[in-house]
């Protein structure tokens, strides 16, 4: 017990966000094998099915950041809420359930919008026979919206209260289940139909479904979590927290909506250089976001590490917390970096057959992309980390600024110059991208540095009140 005083603090705090981050990075890495999924079924239907289900998802993704970051707003509340007093079921549970709100409420709203699909598809100038291909495909793939919102406010609350695993383990259940709804309806198995990319989205409907049940079966059997009583009447408004939640939250949506937008944007104007670079574009982005999921993930826990401390006023745990969380951050995409520069034929073969001749100028271009996006994993994953330190300390709303100037004012801007305008085409579109991530990322390290002469943390000298508390919910 004695050498347990003895650790360094900071290495103390390492440990911790370690032990935090694992679980949700490993779950949001295998989040997006439930999407490599889709991809790998649909690209067997051919270039074009594939191009056509990235134009939907393009849109998709981006209503559902913009979902994610109002209903993440429950993640620093509920740290804050968990630091700042010995026992803080009701207002935890009370956060939860209006997160729980905006997740239908606001999820229903999004599903509209992607029944419109078509029409933005269109304006964007895409080429009318792949638009029709991804309208049925968005359609049926939109209703698994909501369900996915419920689902991101239930990982947060069992994260948040110490039990990450359970997402890892739920979403390995999702993969499974993806992946045999992708078996049995794109090509017809189990007796039943061929729905080609209908098949595709029916399955991602279902398995988003079937994830909600298993947060709710997790949550009712852990004994932990149940005493929290998330479910329990839940007709209740709580009109503060609500307005509370929004005024964190819509910041946050601006700013995954702006990131997501940037990559989402890509796509399209990859549609207008060409079906081959979309396609390839398709494939290479799927690689540099799988990697992504890790310093999001670290991203995802600091933002519960140093909102325990924010909500205890402790000033140097929230640096501590915040400083430990960018250093794993920077250690691992240093590592993801090299394994995309030193293997991208190996790691692309995960996706395509990269030996196949009618796969030969999708794969040339896919390497391309993917050396730009070694490139730029440093400052990705340094503005993922940032941002999610600055949501600890409930900064959301300078952070979106510095999102749409970095992402689109820079960014966007630099990907139609170079990716309409000059020979450089589809690597254009990425170098684009790159700018992009850098300017944010500087940004917003910048504005964690000078977070004193920002005031974003409290006085000194406020006493960690809740520091217990906050040990016992991580252990």
């Amino acid at each position: 017990m004695r050498e347990s005083h003895k650790i360094h603090p900071f290495r103390a705090e390492l440990g911790a966000t370690l032990r935090l981050a694992g679980p949700l990075a490993l779950a949001n890495m295998l989040q997006m094998a439930v999407f490599a999924i889709d991809v790998i079924f649909v690209a067997r239907l051919g270039q074009e099915s594939l191009a056509a289900s990235s134009l939907a998802v393009a849109i998709v993704a981006v209503v559902m950041m913009g979902l994610n970051g109002v209903t993440g707003a429950v993640a620093p509340l509920i740290a804050a809420e968990i630091g700042r007093r010995r026992n803080s079921v009701r207002e935890v549970r009370r956060s939860t359930r209006m997160a729980l709100w905006l997740a239908v409420l606001l999820g229903l709203v999004a599903v509209a919008i992607c029944f419109a699909g078509e029409m933005i598809m269109l304006a964007t100038g895409q080429d009318p026979h792949v638009v029709q291909l991804s309208g049925g495909f968005i359609r049926i793939v939109s209703l698994a919206l909501v369900p996915m919102a419920i689902s991101n406010v239930l990982r947060t609350f069992v994260s948040a209260l110490g039990r990450p695993v359970f997402a890892t383990a739920i979403t390995a259940l999702a993969i499974l289940v993806n992946a045999l709804g992708n078996y049995a309806l794109v090509f017809g198995h189990f007796g039943l139909p061929a729905l080609g990319l209908d098949g595709s989205a029916s399955a991602s409907v279902i398995t988003a479904c079937v994830t909600v049940l298993a947060y709710v079966v997790a949550i009712r059997t852990d004994r932990q979590l149940r005493r929290f009583h998330v479910f329990g009447r839940w007709w209740r408004p709580e009109w503060s927290r609500l307005r509370q939640m929004l005024s964190l939250g819509l910041p946050i949506s601006a700013t995954l909506i702006a990131e997501g937008g940037l990559f989402s944007g890509a796509a399209f104007l990859m549609g207008r250089v060409g079906e081959a670079e979309l396609a390839a574009h398709t494939v290479a982005l799927q690689i540099a976001a799988f990697a992504f999921q890790v310093p999001f993930g670290i991203g995802q826990a600091a933002t519960i590490r140093v909102g325990y401390h924010y909500g205890a006023g402790d000033k140097d745990a929230i640096g501590r917390a915040g400083w430990a969380a960018i250093a794993i951050g920077m250690a691992f995409v240093c590592v993801s970096a090299l394994a995309m520069l030193a293997f991208p034929r190996l790691v692309l073969s995960a996706y395509v057959d990269v030996s196949a001749p009618e796969n030969a100028l999708m794969v040339s271009l896919a390497l391309q992309y993917l050396f730009v996006a070694a490139v730029f994993q440093l400052t990705d994953g340094l503005q993922a980390v940032a941002a999610g330190v600055l949501r600890g300390v409930q900064d959301t709303r300078v952070p979106a600024v510095i999102a749409i100037v970095g992402y689109w004012a820079a960014g966007f801007a630099t990907s139609v110059a170079l990716g309409l305008y000059t020979p450089l085409r589809g690597v254009g579109v990425w170098i684009g991208l790159a700018v992009g991530l850098t300017v944010a990322a500087v940004l917003l390290l910048a504005r964690w540095h000078w977070r004193g002469r920002f005031r974003l943390i409290p006085e000194s000298g406020h006493p960690p009140v809740s520091a217990p508390v906050v040990h016992a919910v991580i252990a």
